[in-house]
């Protein structure tokens, strides 16, 4: 992973900042092995009989999980339970609307296959699939053109370029990035998302979150909120078959500190705003609106808060200890925090940001690292 130099106006990353080498109470998210590799999972997928109907039950769940906040992905999960349903839908039983939904082609290919294994071979790959994170994930879907049938490969898993693919009539080709934006290709790989609420989530759920290019919903009484006005990723971080870039930013700070004795400044502990932001491949370079509310009371009192924005990419569970600094009496208290992030996760920014730079640069677009942010106090 590369790590990136801080620019020369932003303070220096905290003298206190360390990551916990502790590894006793991790959590470890390593690469999955599954009962049966996403090559022939690819292979299986590339001999089903598939036409119009089966295109447009993926297209319409790569759609449906655009537009919850995640990238162009259909889970096995949704593909079995759900047909049709993107990440972040609510869970329905049944076949929809499609009359012969993709999961029925699946799981005759697979009895076909195991017939000579038992039936309880192909019962096993099913649920092995079903309950997986194994996806269908369909790059650049919106060029389709609404009639070519797909090329079927899988991630491999590392930083390759091109892998070998398969056509519906049984011919292996060579399959890139420049291919899927040409035609539809099916990358078999492995969902790393779902499990996080987006922003767009979010904003369903809670109206203070705000609406992205919109205007964000704050108390009233005169109350400064810092907000992430937008984002824009300048690269990508993962190889294409991978899919879209996970970042997540989180900020820790001592929101609404205002106190006035030294019993209350006793009883304020520092919070950590955590949210995650999918940024697909076709939107590398694009400014997004975001609007998400970093800390909702940004008070006189506060003189710095901690900020870290991360790519995904699993491990082990780690954290940053850090501080945010406060102003009681005169005099700057710090507070510790220990911010959250995984040892295999690309570190895109992380360091303290003072209340004087924060005032400075409100509503200006500034460069961290390889990403664009514009902090605005509203």
């Amino acid at each position: 992973m590369k790590k990136y130099l801080l620019l020369c106006f932003l303070v220096p990353v905290l003298a206190c900042e360390r990551l916990d080498d502790n590894s006793s109470d991790r959590t470890d998210i390593e690469t999955p092995a599954y009962a049966a590799t996403l090559t022939e999972v690819a292979e299986l997928f590339s001999t089903l009989p598939i036409g119009s109907g089966q295109m447009a039950e993926v297209a319409d769940a790569v759609r449906a999980s655009s537009v919850n906040g995640y990238d162009e992905e259909y889970t096995m999960k949704n593909l079995f339970e759900s047909p049709g349903a993107g990440v972040g839908d609510e869970a329905t039983k049944g076949s929809g609307t499609y009359e012969e939904p993709l999961r029925d082609l699946v799981r005759a290919a697979a009895e076909q296959r195991y017939a000579t294994k038992g039936s309880a071979s192909a019962e096993d790959f099913l649920e092995m699939l079903s309950s997986s994170d194994i996806q269908i994930y369909w790059p650049y879907s919106d060029l389709w053109d609404g009639k070519t049938l797909p090329v079927i490969t899988s991630d491999p898993m590392d930083d390759a370029l091109r892998n070998v693919g398969y056509t519906l009539d049984g011919r292996e080709v060579v399959v890139d990035e420049e291919m899927a934006k040409r035609r539809p290709v099916w990358v078999i790989n492995g969902n790393r998302d779902a499990a996080y609420k987006t922003l767009e989530l979010l904003r369903r759920e809670d109206p203070d979150w705000g609406s992205g290019g919109g205007t964000v919903l704050v108390k009233s009484g005169g109350l400064r909120t810092l907000v992430l006005k937008s984002f824009r990723a300048n690269r990508n971080y993962d190889s294409w078959f991978s899919g879209a870039s996970e970042f997540f930013v989180k900020c820790g700070s001592v929101d609404g500190f205002n106190a006035r004795t030294e019993a209350e400044l006793a009883v304020y502990s520092p919070t950590i705003t955590d949210f995650m932001i999918v940024v697909r491949r076709s939107e590398v370079g694009e400014t997004l609106p975001f609007n998400a509310i970093l800390v909702s009371e940004w008070t006189d009192s506060i003189e710095s808060c901690a900020f870290l924005v991360v790519e995904d990419d699993g491990g082990s569970r780690t954290s940053w200890k850090c501080s945010a600094a406060v102003k009681y009496n005169s005099k700057t208290y710090g507070f510790d925090i220990e911010i959250p992030l995984y040892t295999k996760d690309d570190i895109c920014w992380r360091g303290q940001l003072t209340s004087s730079f924060i005032e400075k640069y409100s509503g200006k677009e500034v460069a961290f690292g390889n990403l664009d942010l514009v902090l605005e106090l509203i």
